[in-house]
């Protein structure tokens, strides 16, 4: 018995682990796709085409982000602030 409650205490615990666990990926998940909307939002369709090919060639994605028009919403003081080329 006391082995038994033992390790029932022991699964309890992880449970609740890895509900917060779950609780945490749900969050960050919606997060990402509130992102990914955005972007796909502010990508012109060249931007979305060139990304397409790079997903079916397997290549990396470009790291430049011309204008500054598809920046992550981690930046949004750069809008209209900086400089444009």
């Amino acid at each position: 018995d006391l082995v038994k409650s033992h390790l029932m205490y022991a699964v309890r615990e992880e449970v609740e682990v890895l509900k917060e666990q779950i609780k945490e990926l749900i969050e960050k998940n919606s997060q990402l796709e509130q992102e990914n909307n955005l972007l796909k939002t502010l990508a012109s369709p060249e931007q979305l085409a060139q990304f397409q090919a790079q997903l079916q060639t397997g290549s990396p994605p470009a790291t430049t982000q011309p204008q500054g028009t598809t920046q992550p919403p981690a930046q949004p003081a750069s809008q209209g602030s900086g400089p444009t080329a």
